[in-house]
């Protein structure tokens, strides 16, 4: 094709593998209606895909030169490319029904791309796309897991994670220097927490920060006059806790048992 190529830019490499492309659209099958939001589609390799499903599609690119690459090449996302960066969009403004979210996501961005996820997990069912292998295992990891952390345990609260597959650093332009994966988020039934989702966020952000401390330790900072830490909970490390212990552990700290 002819063009510009576009630039790299934040962090992003560029998938050539039109296979790779291919079974990363195939992703979102299983909600074959809904209206799809890429994240970052540069020039394009995945886009095609989606458009050859006519999906209902939607782009999201902020470096301009791919912008206007993705204007000459796919004419038919006339007034579907948003040129802007997706972290202060509105995504509610941009699709108002339930949709899915997908991409080749820049590495540098990606765990922010997903806290972004949880602002608008009631309207996006599925998110599916490929990210740093590291933090596609942090984002499965079970409890245990010396991958577990601040990003499992929020995801997995709203979301069931599958770790598809694995995707090696040659099919990319520039070859990165790690290898990359690709996960899938199906929201789960879950509709409320059963506790205060501010406080139940914060518990799991300063336990994790200093993760190789007992509970009874690393929330000390939280710990109001009078709540008693002999529990057995507080004798362990955060990465031992389910979801479901960190519900309990905040109605237990809010004193709402």
């Amino acid at each position: 094709m002819a063009g510009v190529r576009p630039k790299k830019h934040l962090g992003q490499h560029f998938l050539k593998d039109l296979n790779i492309a291919s079974r990363i659209a195939d992703t979102l099958d299983i909600f074959p209606d809904l209206p799809v939001l890429e994240v970052g589609p540069g020039m394009g390799v995945l886009t095609r895909f989606l458009l050859e499903k006519r999906r209902d599609l939607t782009v999201v690119e902020l470096d301009q030169e791919s912008v206007s690459y993705l204007n000459i090449h796919y004419p038919q996302l006339a007034g579907k490319t948003i040129a802007g960066d997706f972290l202060k969009l509105d995504l509610g403004q941009i699709i108002q029904s339930p949709f899915c979210l997908t991409g080749n996501y820049p590495y540098n961005i990606s765990s922010q791309i997903f806290f972004k996820l949880l602002d608008y997990k009631n309207s996006i069912p599925c998110c599916t796309g490929m990210v740093q292998k590291e933090v596609a295992k942090r984002i499965a990891a079970p409890p245990g897991s010396k991958t577990y952390g601040i990003t499992s345990v929020l995801l997995q609260a709203w979301y069931d994670i599958e770790y598809l597959f694995t995707v090696q650093e040659d099919v990319f332009d520039p070859p990165p220097k790690v290898k990359s994966a690709v996960i899938r988020l199906i929201r789960n039934n879950v509709k409320d927490l059963g506790c205060d989702e501010k406080e139940f966020k914060k518990i799991v952000k300063v336990a994790f920060n200093q993760r190789r401390k007992t509970l009874r330790n690393s929330l000390k900072s939280l710990l109001r006059p009078g709540i008693s830490t002999d529990l057995p909970i507080f004798s362990l490390r955060p990465e031992r806790l389910s979801v479901e212990d960190f519900i309990l552990l905040t109605n237990y700290l809010n004193k709402n048992i």
